[in-house]
């Protein structure tokens, strides 16, 4: 005898079932939590995050008594990560079709290069630069440590 999912209708299949499109069996370890209204649209979410294999071996681990909180927590976590991907992507098409994003990412880019550079030279060399009275630093006011002659500590 088929599942029904809770509060769905006897003999149609739960949302799982319904989405994975196989018969619903009456020891569906889905059909408790994934009615046939609104399941198949949340096993979707969890389907493409963690996969429906690991989704159920996620669910027979836990005691049953718990099974319903955590089918409710992989419907929250799947649709938040799929959220935030979707942020992620419309924020990478926004910075990617704006020219001025573009032109402050470069000059980021290049500051961040030549800034790993001198720092790369200078803790190579002993050297550190001290920040001027503005916040700014200048390899003019580099000071150096280490085995130098008497005398020669630039400034």
């Amino acid at each position: 005898m088929a599942s029904s999912g809770v509060g769905g209708v006897p003999g149609s299949p739960c949302g799982a079932c319904k989405f994975l499109r196989r018969k619903c069996a009456a020891e569906c370890v889905f059909a408790p939590y994934f009615c046939a209204e609104d399941g198949a649209a949340q096993f979707a979410a969890i389907h493409k995050v963690f996969g429906a294999s690991n989704a159920a071996k996620l669910l027979q681990q836990v005691a049953p008594g718990d099974r319903s909180e955590l089918a409710t927590l992989q419907v929250q976590v799947a649709q938040a990560k799929t959220q935030v991907a979707q942020t992620l992507a419309a924020a990478g098409m926004l910075t990617a079709g704006n020219p001025l994003l573009q032109h402050q990412q470069q000059q980021q880019q290049a500051w961040q290069i030549e800034h790993e550079s001198t720092m790369t030279s200078t803790q190579s060399s002993g050297c550190y630069s001290a920040p001027r009275s503005d916040g700014s630093t200048s390899l003019q006011d580099m000071y150096c440590f280490g085995e130098q002659e008497e005398g020669s500590y630039s400034r």
